[in-house]
């Protein structure tokens, strides 16, 4: 018999545009978690399956939406190079996490109550 297929799960995804810039979500802050990580554009990229040249643009559109940058990044050569957070990434991350994990508590109730709901869903 083959192992049952996961039930729906809940997914709130937290995103704030900012008239006429890029909006800061999900996606950024994994980029942010993963630079933090590695040490490294390139390969957090790698890791999350995207050039990079994409992530580059993105980091530089982090870096202009706030009002400091959000990653520093030194050049290659006898070094190798690197990207870190800034301070101001660390903390924009931190609280970007934390702030995603209170909408999971916010939702929970009501997210179980809408499960018993669900047809075909296993109940919580």
């Amino acid at each position: 018999m083959p192992p049952a297929a996961p039930g729906p799960t809940l997914q709130p995804r937290l995103r704030f545009p900012f008239a006429g810039r890029e909006a800061f979500g999900p996606g950024k802050a994994q980029l942010l978690c993963h630079i933090a990580a590695t040490g490294s554009i390139r390969a957090a990229a790698t890791e999350l399956g995207m050039s990079y040249q994409r992530a580059w643009q993105l980091v530089q559109g982090m870096n202009r939406l706030f009002r400091e940058p959000l990653v520093s990044k030194s050049r290659g050569g006898g070094t190798r190079g690197g990207a870190q957070l800034t301070p101001t990434g660390e903390e924009v991350l931190t609280r970007y996490t934390r702030m995603e994990a209170a909408c999971g508590r916010a939702t929970r109730t009501d997210w179980q109550a809408l499960l018993r709901l669900l047809a075909g869903a296993r109940r919580p």
